[in-house]
């Protein structure tokens, strides 16, 4: 499985457009299953998150996704983000 060391991304030569394209990648790679089972919730707080930091893309596929979701998953999702900014 594809992982990716997201506590020190803010060092070093990952800048803030890295960072995003990391994240919305980490999006992408829930969403389409690459390299991991599907998991929308994961997908659409990795998409929160990158549209957060500026990407457009993610914004929208992070409400594309959302249509699809329950309330219940959509409320994981979001708060399981929130944590993440908390945290980072």
């Amino acid at each position: 499985m594809a992982r990716f060391d997201l506590q020190h991304i803010d060092t070093g030569h990952a800048g803030g457009s890295a960072q995003t394209d990391i994240l919305f990648e980490m999006g992408i790679m829930y969403a389409t299953g690459r390299d991991c089972a599907v998991d929308v919730v994961a997908a659409h707080k990795w998409f929160n998150i990158a549209a957060i930091k500026g990407s457009d893309r993610a914004a929208e596929l992070r409400a594309e996704l959302s249509k699809s979701m329950s309330k219940s998953d959509l409320a994981t999702a979001l708060r399981e983000a929130r944590e993440w900014m908390t945290t980072h």
